[in-house]
């Protein structure tokens, strides 16, 4: 069979053929380390982890690469928040979103820039587009991109340049030559960070890192760039204006978008009080069961994150793993069953169908060689279908608190060991200290 994917380019299923044959290159836009890892990205992470696998499980070598933001406007207003620096604030963000993407059964990237390391590639990327009479100053403010100067702006989104509302994004600058203009370089203000460049102390806007790092690292046209579909615009749409005018090519071939994130029906939000992290979730949840989720659905239809959804994925998870955990051992691989489930993948990654397919494996009396073939097919799920169920889950951060004692005790700080121990109870979680170590029992 052959790979087909939505292309928001073309709003259509497309075969996919790479550039070079087998070889994808991959780039997918990664978070900004204001804050912890959220439920939006949980979907993002898995979303394209399952996209990268089932390449991966098709025999194409994969370049992924997927960029840290740790410059940028929502990051330095944090860390003056909590009177931290940035450095502290990004490195502390960057430990949790890691340890959050890796309890979710996460690959790594194989690349992962951090925007503060690619300024020097940002600043000649600026340099190209002014040279070619893209861009503009303005006192005291930046360098902006000229949007009437690329003609094709708009055609990832398919919104009309015309018809945009004047304010609808950010509050209109008086001197900009045109509403939809974006900032390339930031002029620096009293205790920010910054570097120097032609054009003054300052600091890359937040579009142009993705153009100049991806550029870099993966030269272009790519193949594949990816990101949740509130990334369409503005940012993936500027992207490919700065792109395509600097470079003179195609940026990438084929555009994936990730569905958006609801909680009870309502899109979540910080100002709406229905913001949840991953930490929350992992309170309550094995990881399994939120990638087990994710899997449930398309990844490009709306996901609800509820309480009632949650519970039902640990409920059928749970029926899932106990189900392949019974089987008896045997050898070889069904391919038939393994070729249904390339099917359902082959269709825009459609993984509820590919489930579906699964289930029909396991449950079918007759067909033989489901061990291999579930090995198989959860090298791409990445469920840990065929690992044993231990008696008590403990939850990434009850371990983690646990740790933490440990490390108070060994350094005589009863005064903080107690406190977690405390804190560990109102869990619901004791425990208990041994020769061997601290064992972590469920209350």
């Amino acid at each position: 069979m052959t790979i087909k994917l939505f292309n928001t380019l073309s709003k259509k299923k497309e075969i996919f053929k790479t550039i070079k044959k087998n070889q994808v290159k991959a780039y997918v836009c990664g978070p900004t380390l204001n804050g912890e890892p959220h439920l939006g990205h949980a979907r993002q992470q898995v979303s394209f982890d399952i996209l990268r696998k089932y390449l991966e499980f098709s025999k194409y070598k994969v370049t992924y690469v997927s960029n840290i933001t740790d410059i940028e406007d929502k990051i330095i207003n944090q860390a003056n928040k909590l009177n931290i620096t940035i450095k502290e604030l990004t490195t502390k963000n960057l430990k949790i979103h890691k340890e959050r993407y890796k309890a979710l059964n996460i690959k790594s990237p194989d690349i992962q820039p951090k925007a503060t390391e690619y300024v020097k590639e940002m600043i000649n990327l600026v340099k190209i587009l002014e040279k070619k009479g893209y861009t503009y100053p303005i006192e005291n403010d930046g360098v902006y991109y000229d949007l009437s100067k690329f003609k094709d702006y708009g055609k990832l989104s398919k919104q009309n340049i015309k018809n945009l509302k004047s304010g609808a994004r950010i509050k209109v600058k008086e001197k900009k030559r045109n509403k939809e203009d974006f900032v390339l370089w930031k002029f620096s203000k009293k205790g920010e960070p910054s570097w120097k460049s032609p054009w003054g102390d300052g600091r890359p806007g937040w579009h142009i890192e993705c153009s100049a790092m991806s550029h870099s690292i993966l030269g272009l046209p790519i193949d594949i760039h990816g990101g949740g579909q509130d990334l369409i615009f503005p940012h993936h749409e500027d992207e490919i204006a700065q792109s395509e005018a600097a470079y003179g090519c195609q940026f990438s071939n084929y555009w994936v978008h990730n569905g958006m994130v609801n909680v009870d029906n309502v899109k979540m939000g910080k100002s709406l009080g229905n913001f949840k992290t991953i930490s929350d979730l992992l309170e309550n949840f094995d990881p399994m069961v939120i990638r087990f989720l994710v899997i449930s659905s398309h990844y490009r239809k709306p996901l609800d994150f509820s309480m009632k959804a949650l519970k039902s994925a640990e409920a059928s998870y749970t029926r899932l793993h106990n189900a392949v955990l019974t089987l008896k051992k045997d050898t070889g691989i069904n391919k038939t069953y393994l070729s249904q489930f390339s099917k359902e993948m082959d269709d825009d990654l459609n993984t509820p169908k590919a489930l579906a397919v699964l289930w029909e494996l396991i449950k079918n009396p007759k067909a033989k060689s489901k061990i291999e073939t579930i090995k198989k097919i959860d090298s791409v799920f990445c469920l840990d279908l065929l690992k044993k169920i231990k008696e008590d889950k403990i939850p990434v951060n009850i371990k983690e608190l646990a740790k933490k004692r440990d490390e108070a005790r060994k350094n005589k700080d009863w005064n903080t060991s107690d406190k977690i121990r405390d804190q560990l109870k109102t869990k619901g979680y004791i425990i208990e200290d041994s020769k061997t170590g601290p064992r972590i029992k469920k209350i």
